[in-house]
């Protein structure tokens, strides 16, 4: 709806639909759904509490969100000066309101995010607070809601945020191994690094009428593939055509069917208890600023003063070299035997992504990453290493037949992004994202992931959910792209390089924060100099860390795998950030 002045002065609201004039009055009493031509308006999540919720049953949780700037980062202005702007204007404390209460008398936790508050991006604390909502609903053996409005992770607090889809992903995980109901509610719009994680992988994903989902936006789509996109791209009734969500509803009857899906559940699970074993929740970090960060996963970190030298940009083209080491050439040469298996068994097989099974010194593992090339027509052949849906599924194929088999999984990742384009996003890109990082935190076998060139997004945490995280010393991770970030947060992408130094995307830093466990050197002065040292310190690097995993019992490595992508929260984000 289009208005002038501030909400709660307005008399009167245009719609964008139809552009009818209405009386804002009744425009709330109809739920702020255009009465004329059903246009669903953007609602904050207070109001959307107050439409969901039994009168007088919420109860916000006692966590509250704490401002944290893990990072450092400044563009036109300081991060915490528009996380103060944000709370000023929407009156929350940060990007989404959590809680328990009840819908038709059946008791939830609920959490649901608000794109007014820095367009609803997914952070630390945010993500920090949804785990805490779902680690609420485990300990009372209730069914958790979400409902999600955001534009994806939060860039301005780096790599960090990334984790987050990976942490609430694990949270979801754990409520559905003890049987219990999760649901998400899909609002306008929810986009990034929250479509491709628990937006999407709960048991039941909702729609709310018009309402958008997906990967990529349609800004994204275009400027990337110039292709024209379909009618009603991405929107709930687009995505319910190809399977992607299960219902579609209008908001008027969501409260409804929310009801109805509890009653469901509650009588399915009765008073039986869960068939797998409970875990013990683990203890939760303090949700103070200042609190002591949890201690990193061990490692061997680099040398402040060798990532201090080098320039963020410069890394940042090292790592997009043509020249450099794909994964078919280390599997050439760091690995032995390698058979390549292919397909998703759902009738695609995806050349940005190769795998199959090989040796590393003698030992039999699976091995999975993307693939990019060295010439133009490689690179256009391979998709530039971008991985459709085709590409996830098969991924996490061959990593779930390594874990019936025994066998131990690395992945090599090295790609600017999942595949943006609109066949991607019809065949349910996030949704395969979001299963991979969700199949990943609960795999019973030992994972050893290496970021060989480029780790982009989504699409590289989709093979980078592992027991210990690797880095080439050349190569970068990051939630977005340098061109992408100074896009939207600069005048225009030429601020790429400054935009590449505020990420915090070098092994370096990443070391620093926890994200990453060992930095493996290169040859110098880069990987693509000498492709063969290269191999052979890869084939060292992760057999040394592979080796000690190979004798935890499954549950012990799945246990851990939890609690190393749990730390990344508010706790340790609200350490001090790292400054230059």
């Amino acid at each position: 709806m289009t208005t002038t002045a501030p909400r709660d002065e307005q008399l009167w609201s245009r719609c964008a639909g139809c552009a009818s004039l209405l009386y804002r009055k009744r425009l709330r009493r109809n739920l702020d759904v255009c009465p004329e031509c059903g246009t669903h308006s953007r609602v904050d999540a207070p109001a959307r509490v107050a439409q969901l919720v039994d009168p007088d049953s919420f109860t916000a949780l006692p966590d509250r969100a704490v401002e944290v700037d893990p990072i450092g980062f400044v563009d036109a202005l300081p991060y915490p000066h528009r996380l103060t702007a944000a709370r000023a204007a929407t009156g929350l404390d940060e990007a989404v309101v959590c809680g328990t209460g009840a819908v038709g008398g059946h008791r939830i936790a609920l959490a649901v995010m608000d794109f007014r508050f820095l367009g609803g991006s997914l952070g630390c604390a945010v993500g920090e607070l949804i785990t805490r909502t779902a680690e609420q609903a485990l300990a009372e053996e209730i069914p958790l809601v979400l409902v999600t409005a955001s534009g994806g992770a939060r860039m301005q607090e780096g790599a960090l945020s990334l984790m987050q889809m990976a942490t609430v992903s694990q949270a979801v995980a754990g409520l559905r191994e003890a049987g219990l109901l999760t649901v998400s509610v899909i609002t306008d719009p929810t986009y990034g690094g929250v479509a491709a994680s628990f937006a999407t992988n709960t048991d039941v994903v909702l729609a709310e009428s018009g309402a958008r989902l997906g990967f990529a936006g349609p800004r994204v789509i275009r400027q990337v593939t110039g292709a024209a996109l379909p009618a009603g791209f991405q929107t709930a009734e687009f995505l319910l055509r190809r399977g992607h969500v299960d219902l579609v509803v209008p908001r008027h009857a969501l409260r409804g069917r929310l009801t109805a899906l509890l009653a469901a559940a509650r009588a399915g699970r009765g008073n039986r208890r869960p068939l797998v074993p409970r875990q013990e929740p683990a203890r939760r970090p303090p949700a103070v600023a200042g609190a002591p960060r949890p201690e990193p996963a061990a490692g061997v970190p680099p040398d402040p003063a060798d990532g201090a030298a080098r320039d963020a940009w410069d890394t940042v083209r090292t790592a997009r070299h043509p020249g450099r080491p794909t994964t078919l050439d280390y599997l050439e040469s760091a690995f032995d035997g390698f058979v390549e298996l292919h397909g998703d068994r759902l009738g695609a097989d995806c050349p940005a992504v190769v795998g199959g099974l090989a040796r590393l010194y003698g030992r039999p593992v699976m091995v999975v990453g993307h693939q990019k090339g060295h010439t133009t027509a490689e690179l256009v052949a391979r998709n530039f290493g971008m991985a459709s849906p085709a590409g996830h599924r098969k991924a996490l194929r061959l990593m779930r037949l390594a874990a019936r088999l025994g066998l131990p999984v690395v992945t090599l990742v090295d790609t600017p992004g999942a595949d943006p384009g609109v066949a991607a996003e019809e065949q349910g890109q996030a949704a395969a994202i979001a299963e991979n990082i969700l199949a990943l935190s609960v795999l019973p076998t030992p994972i050893v992931a290496v970021v060989t060139g480029e780790g982009g997004s989504g699409g590289a945490l989709a093979l980078a959910v592992a027991d210990r995280v690797l880095m080439l010393e050349h190569a970068v991770y990051s939630v977005i792209s340098p061109e992408g970030c100074a896009a939207i947060l600069w005048p225009d992408s030429s601020a790429a390089p400054q935009a590449a130094r505020a990420l915090r995307l070098t092994a370096p830093d990443l070391c620093r924060l926890g994200v990453v466990d060992e930095v493996v050197p290169e040859p110098p002065p880069a990987a693509h100099h000498d492709p063969a040292a290269a191999a052979e310190l890869l084939a060292r690097a992760v057999a040394a860390n592979l080796a000690p995993l190979l004798d935890v019992p499954p549950a012990t490595l799945v246990r851990r795998r939890r609690q190393r992508f749990r730390r990344y929260g508010a706790a340790r984000a609200g350490a001090p950030a790292v400054r230059r």
